[in-house]
């Protein structure tokens, strides 16, 4: 009978680790050959989480800019109503968060929230990116349509302890 082929583009197979009694036969009297095993498995172990790190950090670059190619098509416009504003700026902030990332202030390239605020003479209220900077709750922009979006990974939170700088 005709044994299942793999296609020749699927990835070799992962090799099953060796059983005890390998190991036992390979272990040298003192167990100074356990010791060499368990270099070696740390060497592997340590080649594979480094070959995952670059792998989560490629995927998650392209899921960075596959969002913010998409965020960049409503650059320059407004839903017309304070209301409907900020709940895009909320639904953006929310889908942004999900990923770790942040909007980048056009101002001062910190990271930062997009939001909407109330404004005089703006009836659809204004975009404003609200950051800390220095410790200090900072708002920069104001424009009655979306701003470009660029977007950076979301800073760590600083332990609540943390003295503010300022």
């Amino acid at each position: 009978m005709n044994a299942p082929q793999r296609p020749p583009n699927a990835d070799s197979p992962i090799p099953s680790p060796p059983n005890g009694e390998q190991e036992a036969e390979n272990a040298s009297p003192g167990g100074a050959g356990v010791a060499q095993e368990g270099g070696a498995e740390a060497a592997v172990a340590s080649a594979m989480l480094a070959d995952l790190k670059r792998e989560m950090n490629r995927l998650q670059r392209e899921i960075r800019l596959a969002i913010q190619a998409q965020l960049a098509q409503m650059s320059g416009r407004t839903l017309g109503s304070l209301e409907a504003n900020r709940e895009l700026a909320r639904s953006i902030q929310e889908m942004l968060d999900a990923h770790g990332l942040r909007v980048r202030c056009t101002h001062c390239g910190h990271p930062a929230i997009l939001r909407v605020s109330p404004r005089a003479g703006a009836a659809a209220g204004v975009f404003v990116f609200d950051h800390t900077i220095d410790g200090r709750r900072t708002f920069h922009g104001g424009r009655v349509l979306i701003p470009e979006i660029r977007l950076v990974a979301k800073p760590a939170r600083k332990p609540r302890g943390e003295k503010k700088a300022g």
